[in-house]
């Protein structure tokens, strides 16, 4: 389970850090409060801001990081129950996360309907509009298209909710990186598995304690237990998120994996007209098995 701290390095801000994240850089909308942008109401009265965002931070303006890549080589050896991300940048996309093994709790900008008559636009028509520094209109009833995010008073998408339960039996080891958790109902999967499950924190900040997640009852046995003398299941790398996950990929022998794995794969995305998804080994050697029967 990921959020934004996975894709700072990539040069996308995350939320809420102190002076460089996004609800401390929103002044030029003339906003009523930072979370407006992404509030349902606001955004039907007022979606010029949401636009004029979206374009700063639209998908293909950046690229996918050592975590991205990390995610896609558990997949590539067969580790990857379910990734769960926070995040709408689609990086996890672009780094080649398959979709049947992707859950985009939040959205994201790669499918967006229409408000009212729910006509469906691809990514690419939504990308010209937005540069065009056009607020995106249904060519059928003229109203607001909208991407596919979660805003603040949306439910989150049913792949969400389906996944819960079959995801977190399976689960014995949860990597959480790059999260406040903070943000419901997302937070919770971090007591969603059960408890032999080894739940992994590569944060910046010590998340997951009462000192910073305020929600967590240490009494009730909410909160993650790293460096307390009852622990039994909890493990902490404090730090960015691609030094975590290159810490964890040496001491697993993965390491000439992963830099293999992104410097084959970022030579890709410089290339014009770069295929966006990848098929990873393990897909194309699927994909050649089911053929032969």
């Amino acid at each position: 389970m990921v959020g934004a701290g996975i894709s700072t390095s990539a040069g996308i801000p995350d939320f809420r850090s102190p002076g460089s994240g996004l609800y401390d850089n929103l002044a030029k909308y003339k906003l009523p409060y930072p979370a407006a942008i992404f509030e349902l109401s606001y955004f039907k009265r007022k979606p010029a801001p949401f636009f004029a965002l979206a374009k700063e931070l639209y998908p293909g303006s950046f690229k996918p990081t050592a975590a991205h890549y990390f995610i896609r080589l558990l997949h590539e050896k067969g580790l990857l129950v379910r990734h769960y991300t926070q995040n709408i940048d689609t990086l996890d996309r672009l780094a080649g996360v398959p979709e049947d093994k992707l859950v985009e709790a939040h959205g994201s900008f790669h499918t967006n309907h229409c408000i009212r008559c729910k006509k469906e636009y691809d990514m690419a028509w939504m990308k010209e509009e937005i540069f065009a520094d056009r607020v995106p209109k249904c060519t059928s009833c003229m109203k607001i298209v909208k991407p596919d995010i979660v805003f603040f008073g949306e439910d989150l998408p049913e792949k969400f909710h389906k996944s819960l339960d079959v995801d977190f039996k399976e689960c014995d080891l949860l990597i959480i990186m790059g999260t406040s958790l903070e943000v419901h109902p997302f937070a919770a999967l971090a007591q969603y598995p059960g408890p032999r499950c080894v739940r992994l924190l590569i944060n910046r900040d010590a998340v997951g304690r009462l000192k910073y997640t305020t929600w967590m009852d240490e009494q009730n046995g909410d909160s993650l237990l790293y460096n307390r003398p009852t622990n039994t299941r909890d493990v902490a790398y404090l730090g960015d998120c691609d030094a975590g996950v290159l810490e964890l990929a040496k001491n697993l022998g993965w390491e000439e994996e992963l830099q293999e794995l992104m410097s084959t794969e970022l030579k890709l995305l410089d290339k014009p007209n770069a295929v966006v998804k990848q098929k990873s080994k393990k897909d194309k050697a699927a994909a050649s098995t089911s053929s032969t029967h």
